[in-house]
C-alpha cells in the first residue's frame, strides 16, 4: 500500500460528494439501486469517521416526479424541480441510513452563506454540533432560493468550500467515470488512469473533459478545481467511480482505486498556518495559567472562565491573539464572541454565557478547531 493512501485509512473527518452522474441517468432517471448501495457505504464510513455528505439528485429527483425529460436550463425551472426534489432526496437518506442506526440533518447553503462571516460560523458551528451528536449532515446548495450570481455553479464547487468549513482532512468525490485520466477517455482510447497526482495544474485540468450526462452539471475539471481547493487547506481529495459496488470500503482501506490528488506543499498550505501568520489579528486576550496550559498541553478551546482581559475591538470571526498574563504569545484563533460580548462573559462559566448575553452561540471563545498553539510551555518559561 502506497504511503499517501495509508493517509486515507487514518482520516477521522470527511467530506464525501455524491454526483448526479451516480445516483440518475438521462434515460433512467433517478437509480434507487444505486442509492441503497451507496447509502450502505456511507453507513460503513460513519461507523469509523464523522461523516458528511455533500449530495446531487434534488433535481433529478424532482425531474422524475414533476415527469420532465431533460434537466431544466432555465434558473427557474431548476428552483421548482429542486424544491419537489429535496425533501425526496431527504426522505430517502433519513430512510436508508435510519434503518443503518444514523440520524441525517438536512443543510442547505448559498454562497452567500460562505462568503458572509458570521453566516459561515454559524453553519460550522451547527455541522460541528452535529458531528458530534453522531448525527449525518447532508449538504447541497440552496437551489430554490438561488439566483445566478450566488451559485455555486456545482456541486463540486460546493464540496471543495465544505472542506473547509468542517475542516475535514479528506475530501471524496464520487462521480460516474473511475477517476482521472491523462486525456478524455471518450475521445482519446490511448489514455490511461492516473492512480496518484501531486496537486492540480492547468495541464491537467485542460485534459479534463466537460459534463454530458444529461442529468448533472459538473465535469471532471470542476471536480479538479474542488481537488485544487481543498489542497489549498491542505486537504487530499480522492476522485472515484461511485458506481462500483463498495466504493467507499475501497476508499478507505487504502485500495488503488480511482485517483487520490494529493495537495501540493506551498506556502500557502494549511489552515492553520492560515490562521497563524496570513491572518492579521484585530485584537488580544490574556489567560490565566490555567487557560494556557489547557490551550498548549491539553489541545483543548479557550473558555471564558480562563479569559482575564480583553484588548483591542473586534467581531466574532476575527483572528485575535491569546497571551499569558506578562503578554507573551500563547496562539491565535478566530473569536467566538466580539470583543464587548467577550468583556461581558470574561471570567465567567459558560453555563452563564446565555443569561449575561440573552444568546449563546459557544460555550468557548475559542473553539479548538479555529485555535492555532504558536508557543511551548518550556520555551515560554525561558523567555519569561
Amino acid at each position: 500500500m502506497p504511503t499517501h493512501r495509508e493517509t486515507l485509512v487514518r482520516s477521522r473527518r470527511v467530506v464525501v460528494k455524491i454526483g448526479t452522474g451516480v445516483l440518475a441517468s438521462a434515460h433512467q432517471g433517478f437509480d434507487r439501486g444505486s442509492f441503497g448501495s451507496l447509502c450502505a457505504g456511507l453507513a460503513s464510513v460513519a461507523r469509523e469517521r464523522q461523516l458528511v455528505v455533500v449530495s446531487s439528485g434534488a433535481v433529478a429527483l424532482g425531474m422524475e416526479r414533476l415527469e420532465l425529460r431533460r434537466r431544466p436550463r432555465d434558473i427557474p425551472g431548476k428552483q421548482a424541480a429542486a424544491a419537489v426534489g429535496q425533501s425526496r432526496l431527504m426522505g430517502l437518506y433519513d430512510e436508508a441510513l435510519g434503518a443503518a442506526g444514523f440520524t441525517v440533518a438536512q443543510v442547505l447553503l448559498t454562497h452567500a452563506d460562505i462568503q458572509s462571516r458570521s453566516r459561515y460560523l454559524n453553519a460550522r458551528h451547527a455541522i460541528g454540533r452535529l458531528l458530534d451528536r453522531g448525527a449525518v449532515p447532508i449538504i447541497n446548495e440552496n437551489d430554490t432560493v438561488s439566483v445566478e450570481e450566488l451559485r455555486f455553479g456545482d456541486n463540486d464547487t460546493l464540496a471543495g468550500m465544505v472542506v473547509d468549513l468542517v475542516q475535514a482532512d479528506l475530501l471524496v468525490i464520487l462521480t460516474d467515470i473511475d477517476g482521472v485520466y491523462t486525456a478524455d477517455p471518450k475521445t482519446e482510447p490511448e489514455a490511461t488512469r492516473l492512480v496518484e497526482v501531486a496537486g492540480v495544474d492547468d495541464k491537467l485540468l485542460e485534459a479534463a473533459g466537460g459534463s454530458d450526462s444529461g442529468v448533472g452539471t459538473g465535469g471532471m475539471a470542476s471536480k479538479l478545481r474542488a481537488a485544487r481547493r481543498a489542497g489549498e487547506s491542505g486537504v487530499a481529495t480522492v476522485i472515484a467511480p461511485g458506481r462500483v459496488q463498495g466504493i467507499l470500503e475501497s476508499v478507505f482501506a487504502g485500495e488503488l482505486v480511482g485517483t487520490l490528488v494529493m495537495p501540493k506543499p506551498g506556502p500557502g498550505t494549511g489552515r492553520a498556518r492560515w490562521i497563524a501568520r496570513d491572518l492579521k489579528s484585530a485584537g488580544e486576550v490574556r489567560v490565566d495559567e490555567g487557560a494556557v496550559k489547557a490551550l498548549v498541553e491539553q489541545d483543548r478551546s479557550l473558555l471564558p472562565a480562563g479569559v482575564r482581559e480583553v484588548r483591542g475591538r473586534f467581531d466574532e470571526g476575527e483572528a485575535i491573539d491569546i497571551c499569558d498574563l506578562k503578554g507573551r504569545r500563547v496562539a491565535r484563533g478566530l473569536a467566538g464572541y466580539g470583543s464587548d460580548e467577550l468583556r461581558r462573559i470574561a471570567g465567567r462559566r459558560s453555563s452563564d454565557i446565555e443569561g449575561l448575553l440573552g444568546y449563546k452561540n459557544l460555550d468557548e471563545a475559542v473553539h479548538r478547531d479555529d485555535l492555532v498553539v504558536l508557543a511551548r510551555i518550556g520555551r515560554m518559561r525561558d523567555e519569561g
